[in-house]
């Protein structure tokens, strides 16, 4: 028996046992964080630069990219710190910070994918409204709200997870810390309260998601009664990368925590916990920016600008 007081540090997953595997691991993430880290970068200084860009929808996309930066970087260098040093250990305060940060940006990063579906539905349903109901401060205060409901989010279960007594050891199933495999390790009578918050930010989180699918419908409905062929087109393509982008999100996360008993192996358990934070903040940027044009001309002028200077 052990107490949270007593533990130091926590052991990770480990991805590898031949040190030869664990270099090949290491230059993995260092090529796909890199990937994305450049990806997100250049759609943010995109929209940051291009005036025309400065519009609700890429605002809110640079909000996503921001929070796509931040989970990549609260979970992969430190596995690639353990894999280049063949270690799996992680501190107690290392831990309870990739808590909080995991869990900031991904509420952050949902609520947002939830305000960027009230802009396609504005856009498309409410087109004469859109100027009143998605001004710059109403924008502004949207964002906010996302940010503000991540950080709520992420300090209450934050907050809560470490403050309960572990009776089960120190060992993680997980590359990163994440408050489902910390709660394995509470003792079993403590853990009711942080369970009764889970409950809550999935209620929260199915809200959300029951808005973006209702809004979806009104969305295809309008679509279906524009006359011209070309205009439904356009009005789809802009609805696309934003429903890609929710089904990737949605689908990596439902099935890394509620896949079923009869799939679960160690092998595959081992691929989601390395897709899960990683693929998402990869493949985001590369949706939005294969999908439009507007997008895709603004980041070939802002990267010949660059080489240009240099």
């Amino acid at each position: 028996m052990s107490n949270s007081s007593s533990i130091s540090h926590f052991l990770l997953l480990p991805l590898a046992d031949t040190r030869q595997l664990q270099l090949l691991h290491f230059c993995l993430f260092l090529g796909i964080s890199l990937a994305a880290l450049l990806a997100n970068s250049l759609i943010i200084s995109a929209v940051a630069c291009g005036h025309h860009l400065h519009t609700p929808m890429f605002f809110f996309l640079l909000n996503l990219a921001l929070t796509d930066l931040g989970c990549i970087c609260t979970t992969v260098p430190k596995a690639m710190h353990n894999s280049l040093w063949d270690t799996r250990i992680i501190s107690y305060s290392e831990c309870a910070a990739q808590v909080f940060f995991f869990s900031f940006f991904i509420g952050s990063e949902f609520s947002l994918l939830t305000i960027m579906c009230y802009d396609r539905y504005v856009s498309i349903c409410k087109p004469l409204h859109y100027g009143t109901l998605l001004g710059s401060r109403a924008c502004a205060h949207m964002a906010a709200a996302a940010w503000a409901c991540g950080f709520l989010n992420a300090l209450l279960h934050m907050g809560n997870t470490f403050s309960l007594p572990l009776c089960h050891g120190n060992v993680l199933g997980q590359i990163f810390c994440e408050i489902p495999h910390i709660l394995k390790l509470s003792c079993t009578h403590f853990y009711i309260r942080e369970l009764g918050l889970i409950v809550i930010s999935i209620c929260l989180a199915l809200g959300c998601f029951v808005f973006i699918v209702l809004s979806y419908v009104q969305i295809f409905r309008a679509v279906l009664r524009i006359p011209s062929e070309q205009g439904q087109h356009k009005a789809f393509s802009s609805c696309l990368p934003h429903l890609a982008v929710v089904s990737l999100f949605l689908s990596i996360g439902i099935f890394a925590h509620l896949k079923p008993p009869s799939i679960s192996s160690p092998s595959l358990g081992l691929l989601l916990s390395v897709l899960y934070p990683v693929v998402p903040p990869l493949l985001n940027p590369l949706i939005y920016s294969l999908r439009n044009q507007e997008l895709k001309d603004a980041l070939r002028k802002f990267t010949t600008l660059h080489f240009q200077r240099h």
